[in-house]
């Protein structure tokens, strides 16, 4: 079945951010829009340096726009905080401690004096249990493999019981076969919590496949959003039974067809201002300043 989504969760409202160059400022997002749902997964999608990441930390807390603004659940983000958890590329696990240690450093700061000791022990472990890793608890993560590490990452993220789970390439340093395993594993908890899901992906295949809607960026700088794609694939999703589906081609098809046909047209045209522009410039008449 397909998913109903009501009021929204999250708000991008006018975001524009600039940086500090030694050039000057560099305007890396401008006027980002967007609203999404309780319960809905989206994932950002563009070429590299269309501020994927940079939208990402904003809504993380992370990085504060220069302009425009976000707003979780009727509140607006400052700063970081446990209802949006964050899961990177690189696990980023302690690497002294054990699977459990690790995720055990997450809930002990956020439900300290919230939970009894045994209460945190059983989250810790239910955790760990819904990415499959109730078998390695007690391993570090040199003893563990890649894709292991990034499971034990999620399970941190969920531990944290975020209203959002910001997702940074979460699979991209993995081998395809683990990749999948772990996109199944999403597909399956996202299923069983209901959570929000932002993920940032380079992937098209992952895009349509995990998403109800996809948010397609142009290219840097003053990056914004393209177009957004809405995934309307029953759920739940089988990958072997969508390779020979028609729409789901098509969807596919539509992020392709923005990523390397419409995005290199609205480059062209740009560039062919820019150039327009730096033409007039320089044959403008000069006026002559007599003293």
């Amino acid at each position: 079945m397909t998913e109903h989504f009501s009021r929204p969760l999250l708000e991008l409202s006018q975001v524009s951010i600039e940086f500090k160059t030694p050039k000057g400022l560099f305007k890396a997002l401008d006027n980002v829009n967007l609203k999404i749902a309780d319960g809905e997964f989206v994932s950002l999608i563009g070429h590299s340096g269309c501020g994927k990441s940079t939208v990402l930390n904003i809504v993380a807390g992370l990085l504060k726009a220069t302009s425009g603004g976000v707003v979780l659940d009727g509140r607006e983000v400052n700063e970081p905080g446990p209802e949006r958890a964050v899961v990177f590329q690189n696990h980023s696990l302690l690497p002294w401690l054990t699977a459990y240690e690790n995720v055990e450093l997450a809930v002990k700061r956020v439900f300290k004096g919230k939970k009894t000791k045994a209460e945190m022990h059983e989250w810790i472990e239910h955790n760990l249990k819904l990415v499959h890793m109730e078998h390695a608890l007690h391993k570090r993560p040199d003893e563990i493999s890649g894709g292991m590490k990034q499971r034990v990452g999620i399970a941190r993220a969920l531990a944290m019981q975020p209203q959002v789970l910001l997702m940074d390439e979460p699979f991209g340093a993995l081998d395809a076969l683990t990749r999948a395993h772990l996109q199944d594993s999403l597909m399956e908890i996202q299923r069983t919590l209901k959570n929000t899901v932002i993920m940032i992906t380079h992937d098209v295949d992952e895009a349509v496949l995990l998403s109800d809607r996809i948010v397609m960026m142009t290219n840097g700088p003053s990056a914004t959003i393209g177009e957004i794609l809405k995934i309307d694939l029953q759920r739940p999703r089988s990958r072997l039974e969508l390779a020979d589906d028609t729409h789901y081609n098509h969807l596919r098809h539509e992020v392709l067809a923005f990523l390397y046909e419409k995005q290199r047209k609205v480059e062209d045209f740009a560039q062919h201002a820019k150039k327009k522009n730096d033409t007039n410039a320089e044959t403008q008449p000069r006026l002559k300043v007599v003293s």
